[in-house]
């Protein structure tokens, strides 16, 4: 089984700390049982203060890291005396526990820790938006994408601001055991399998005033058209703008021009596409808009790194 290792480090954000074992926890195979162990662990074993007024105990040091398949670490809050962009010796000799191919987990400023520790340099990541500029400055190394929920490069996975952890869980859980099952976890959990847009959509004021024209109606059509080419023109006048318009408050409200949405939307019908039907490539290529399997085949291949057929292999539900 597929251990979770989650660092309850001093000043733990509490909801944070939450989410793995309610997302991981969650997820059973078709027989029911579970995929995942989750196991929360300190750096001594002892009660660790969290961020709220209340202190939480712990049954595991940092030893249990030994056997990690993936950690987890949440944010906490820092001290005045702690800098962020150095670790405490305790905290560096914990990570060395971490088997070479442990998959690495941060939810908001958790990535402080592995900026700090080496692991994101010349990676890309992501951290809260409110922290993306001060953690641009502390480690000018990392590739740091302020407008996206989650990045995923690989082994080292990082996630944006509170709910962004369960984004970011959730799409763990898809890539380990496909859509179906992931899918179900959000069910349970009474939250969207993936949401639309990065973080911008959160920044200043995200919800337009209600007087003002919004452009989520044409996402919505935009979304059961996806079969067929959609122009810029086309999708303001849906939306009843003129194109510059639409561009603009289109951006304001996703963080993101049109097009590219439109392709993340198209991409992201293709995989489920290819999770959960038998249909040939070509036909999914032609289900999800992009027309040919070449054409699908160079997206999804920027997208998450591997062509369909091979993605249809590694991450289709057990059952199909």
């Amino acid at each position: 089984m597929h251990r979770v290792l989650v660092l309850a480090l001093e000043g733990v954000y509490p909801f944070e700390l939450s989410i793995p074992m309610r997302i991981f926890g969650t997820a059973v195979g078709h027989d029911g049982e579970p995929l995942y162990e989750v196991v929360t662990c300190g750096l001594d074993g002892g009660p660790v203060t969290t961020s709220a007024d209340f202190a939480i105990t712990v049954a595991h040091g940092s030893e249990a890291l030994r056997s990690a398949d993936t950690l987890v670490i949440p944010p906490f809050a820092y001290g005045p005396d702690r800098e962020r962009d150095r670790l405490p010796d305790a905290l560096r000799q914990a990570l060395a526990l971490l088997p070479d191919d442990a998959r690495i987990v941060s939810i908001c400023a958790g990535s402080y820790v592995l900026a700090a520790a080496g692991l994101l340099d010349g990676r890309p990541a992501t951290t809260h938006w409110n922290e993306a500029d001060h953690f641009q400055r502390s480690f000018p190394q990392v590739q740091v994408d302020a407008n996206v929920l989650f990045v995923d490069d690989g082994r080292i996975l990082t996630g944006a601001g509170v709910a962004a952890g369960i984004d970011l869980c959730l799409h763990l859980v898809r890539r380990d055991h496909g859509s179906e099952i992931a899918n179900r976890v959000a069910r349970l959990c009474v939250v969207p399998p993936w949401r639309e847009g990065g973080q911008a959509q959160y920044i200043d004021n995200p919800v337009p005033e209600p007087s003002a024209a919004t452009t989520a109606a044409t996402r919505h059509w935009a979304l059961r058209q996806l079969h067929r080419p959609l122009t810029l023109a086309e999708l303001a006048e849906n939306a009843g703008m003129s194109v510059r318009t639409f561009c603009r408050r289109f951006h304001d409200e996703m963080g993101m021009p049109p097009g590219q949405w439109l392709t993340r939307q198209r991409v992201e019908h293709a995989r489920r596409l290819l999770e959960t039907t038998d249909l040939p490539v070509d036909q999914v290529a032609a289900h999800a808009g992009f027309g040919t399997a070449a054409s699908l085949r160079q997206h999804l291949t920027a997208t998450i790194g591997v062509p369909p057929s091979t993605y249809r292999q590694a991450f289709r539900g057990p059952s199909t």
